[in-house]
C-alpha cells in the first residue's frame, strides 16, 4: 500500500488488553511497522490527550473556532433588485414575483445578493474539503485506503475537490438551471455526492483490479466525473425556467449526494457486469489482503491454482457437506466484500440523518410560532429519530470480533456523529424560543433524563433485562464500558455544539454576514407577536450551557460513586489507544457544525 498509510498485519502490542471491560476491535488490526524512527505526531497526540485542557481544547475549542471563522468570512454583498433583469421579483434567481417584501425571521428569506464565485471557491470549497477529510479519516479507522495506488492520496483528493467546484459552474451559468444554486439543500446534496466518491473508489478497488473502465482509463474517468459535477449545475442556473432550483439548499444537497454516489454506482456496475470473475482469487494475495477474505477466518490458503494445495482433504469434505447456497456465497462474497457493504450501509444511514434533520428543521420553521407542548414534541421526536438511527448504525458496525464490521473506533466516531447531529439541531432551535420558560422546561427535561436514566441503564439489572430481550449479547463489563464511552461522547457533543452556537450567534448577528444569515438577525416588526430576541437567546443559552456542565459533573460523580468508573479516564484511554480517534473526531465535529450553519444560509446570487 502507499507510504501515506503503510500498514502491515501485526500484534496488538500497544493496546491495553482488557478482554472483559473493553470491546474488541477485531481478531487482527493493521498497525504501523516498528521502525527505529517513531513518528513525532504520535507522541504529540499522547501529550494532547493526557492533559485535560489541551484535550478539550482540541476536541471542543478547535472545531468551534474553525466553524465560527468559516461562517464569519465576509461575503461580497449586493442589494436585492425588483425586476432587475426582467425575469422575476428579485432579479432572476428564481424567487417568485409574489414573494412578500417583509421576511419573517423564522423563515429567513434572502435579504441580499452574494457573489457566486466567492461562495463556490471560498465558502463552499472549505465545506467540501472538510467533508472529504472526514470521509478519509473514517476510512483510516477502517484501515483501508480509498484512493488508487497509481495516483496517490493528494492527487486523488485534489481531483475530486476540483471537480466538485467545477461541475456546479454550468448549472449556475445556465438561466434554466440557475435556480438550483440558491437552495442550500442542493449544495448539501452535492457535498454528499462528493463524500460518496471515496466510498465508490474504495469499493471499486476492493472488488476489481481497476475500478475505472479499462477502455477509458483512470484519469479520464475521474476527470469526467469531476467535470460533470461542476458543469451540470451551470445550465440549470442559466435557464430561466429552472433557475429557481439553485435558490434551494435542498437542490445543492441532492446534487452533492448524487456526485458522491456516482463512484459507488460505477463500481457496482463494473462488479455486476464482469460476473465477479476477479473474486475467484486465482492470484496469491498478500497477508494484508487476506485479512479481508473468508479464508483468513476459516484458516484456508489462497495460493495459486492448485486446488489441493489450497485446501486440505478435511476442508474439502466440510465444503461438500455445506449447502450449495453457503458454498456459493463463500466463493462469490469474500469477507472483504461483505464487511465493506456493512460499512457503506452505516455511512448511508449517517448521511441520511442529516437529511432527516433538515426536514425536521424545515417543518419546524414553516409552522412557527410554537407553544411549549409543540416545542417539546418537536425536540423529542427528533431525539427519538436520532437515537433510532444511531442504534441502527451501531448494529451495522458492531464493536466485537465477528460482527459485521467489528470496529470499536468506528462505532466511537459514529456515536459522536449522531450525538452531535442531535445537539446541533437542538441548539439551532434555541434561536426560535420566545420565552425563558421554554428554555427552562427543555433544560429540566434534558438534565432529568440524563442524571436519572443514565446510571439506571448502566446497572446490572438493566443489562440482564437487555440480554433477556436480545438487545445486547455483551458481557456486563463490556456493556458498562460502552455506556461510559457514550457519556464522554455526549459531554463532547454538548460543549462543542453550544460553543459553536453562541460564537456563531455573536459573529453573525453583529458581523458583516448578518443579512446573509437572516436566521440570526432577530428582526421583527413593532406589532409582531413573534419576537425572537438576541439577548434572550444568547443569555438563556449561556445559562443552559452552565446547567448542562453542572448536570454532566453530577452524572460523572454519580457514576463514579455507584460503579467506580471514571468517565474522563475511560475517554482519555480510548483516545490514547486509538490515536486516529483524535483527528477524526475534530473532522467529524467540524463537518457537523458546518452542516448546521450551511443549512441556514440564504442564497441569492448576483448575476455577473
Amino acid at each position: 500500500m502507499p507510504s501515506f498509510f503503510p500498514f502491515t498485519p501485526g500484534q496488538e502490542s500497544r493496546a491495553r488488553f482488557q478482554p472483559e471491560s473493553s470491546p474488541l476491535l477485531g481478531r487482527f488490526r493493521a498497525v504501523p511497522p516498528s521502525t527505529a524512527r517513531r513518528p513525532s505526531h504520535g507522541a504529540l497526540g499522547l501529550l494532547v490527550v493526557d492533559v485535560w485542557w489541551s484535550r478539550y481544547g482540541v476536541l471542543v475549542v478547535l472545531p468551534a473556532v474553525l466553524a465560527i471563522g468559516w461562517c464569519a468570512l465576509p461575503f461580497p454583498q449586493y442589494p436585492l433588485l425588483d425586476d432587475g433583469d426582467g425575469n422575476d421579483h428579485h432579479g432572476g434567481d428564481g424567487v417568485p414575483s409574489d414573494a412578500p417584501t417583509r421576511k419573517i425571521p423564522g423563515h429567513g428569506q434572502p435579504r441580499v445578493r452574494v457573489n457566486f464565485w466567492f461562495f463556490l471557491f471560498i465558502y463552499y470549497n472549505f465545506y467540501n474539503l472538510t467533508a472529504l477529510i472526514w470521509i478519509t479519516k473514517v476510512f483510516n479507522l477502517y484501515s483501508l485506503n480509498w484512493w488508487p495506488q497509481s495516483l496517490g492520496f493528494l492527487p486523488t483528493v485534489s481531483l475530486i475537490a476540483t471537480l466538485a467546484l467545477v461541475l456546479p459552474i454550468p448549472i449556475y451559468l445556465s438561466p434554466e438551471t440557475r435556480f438550483l444554486t440558491v437552495h442550500n439543500t442542493s449544495w448539501i446534496a452535492w457535498t454528499f455526492i462528493v463524500m460518496a466518491a471515496p466510498v465508490a473508489i474504495a469499493f471499486l478497488i476492493l472488488t476489481t483490479l481497476n475500478w475505472w473502465p479499462q477502455s477509458l482509463g483512470f484519469l479520464p474517468t475521474v476527470s469526467l466525473i469531476a467535470t460533470l459535477a461542476l458543469v451540470l449545475p451551470i445550465p440549470i442556473y442559466l435557464t430561466p425556467e429552472t433557475r429557481f432550483l439553485t435558490l434551494h439548499n435542498t437542490s445543492w444537497i441532492a446534487w452533492t449526494f448524487i456526485v458522491m454516489a456516482a463512484p459507488v454506482a460505477i463500481a457496482f456496475l463494473i462488479l455486476t457486469t464482469s460476473q465477479r470473475h476477479h473474486l475467484g482469487l486465482r492470484n496469491r494475495m498478500s497477508d494484508t489482503q487476506r485479512i479481508f477474505t473468508t479464508s483468513w477466518w476459516t484458516g484456508g490458503d489462497l495460493g495459486g491454482g492448485n486446488q489441493q494445495g489450497r485446501r486440505g482433504r478435511q476442508t474439502q469434505q466440510r465444503q461438500h457437506q455445506q449447502p450449495l447456497l453457503a458454498r456459493l456465497r463463500a466463493r462469490w462474497l469474500p469477507a472483504s466484500f461483505v464487511r465493506f457493504v456493512w460499512f457503506c450501509l452505516a455511512l448511508l444511514v449517517g448521511l441520511m440523518a442529516y437529511v432527516i434533520g433538515e426536514a425536521y428543521a424545515e417543518i419546524y420553521l414553516r409552522t412557527l410560532p410554537h407553544d411549549n407542548l409543540e416545542t417539546i414534541m418537536y425536540v423529542y421526536s427528533w431525539v427519538v429519530t436520532v437515537h433510532l438511527l444511531d442504534l441502527l448504525t451501531g448494529w451495522l458496525l458492531g464493536i466485537r470480533e465477528g460482527e459485521r464490521v467489528g470496529s470499536y473506533p468506528l462505532s466511537w466516531i459514529f456515536k459522536l456523529y449522531f450525538m452531535l447531529t442531535y445537539q446541533t439541531y437542538v441548539r439551532a432551535l434555541y434561536a426560535r424560543l420566545r420565552s425563558p420558560q421554554q428554555f427552562v422546561l427543555l433544560q429540566i427535561l434534558s438534565s432529568s433524563f440524563l442524571i436519572l436514566l443514565t446510571p439506571l441503564t448502566m446497572s446490572p439489572l438493566w443489562h440482564r433485562v437487555s440480554r433477556a430481550l436480545n438487545f445486547t449479547d455483551q458481557s456486563y463489563a463490556s456493556y458498562q464500558k460502552v455506556c461510559t464511552r457514550n457519556v464522554f461522547i455526549r459531554f463532547l457533543a454538548e460543549n462543542v455544539s453550544m460553543a459553536a452556537f453562541l460564537g456563531s450567534v455573536l459573529v453573525l448577528h453583529f458581523g458583516p454576514n448578518k443579512d446573509v444569515y437572516p436566521y440570526f438577525a432577530f428582526d421583527f416588526d413593532d406589532d409582531d407577536s413573534e419576537r425572537y430576541d438576541f439577548k434572550l437567546t444568547f443569555w438563556a443559552s449561556s445559562v443552559t450551557w452552565a446547567c448542562e456542565l453542572a448536570a454532566s459533573l453530577c452524572l460523572r460523580l454519580l457514576i463514579r460513586w455507584c460503579y467506580g468508573v471514571d468517565v474522563g479516564r475511560e475517554g482519555r484511554l480510548d483516545l490514547a489507544v486509538w490515536p486516529e480517534l483524535l483527528p477524526t473526531s475534530v473532522a467529524v465535529m467540524l463537518h457537523v457544525l458546518q452542516n448546521m450553519l450551511f443549512s441556514i444560509i440564504r442564497l441569492q446570487f448576483q448575476l455577473q
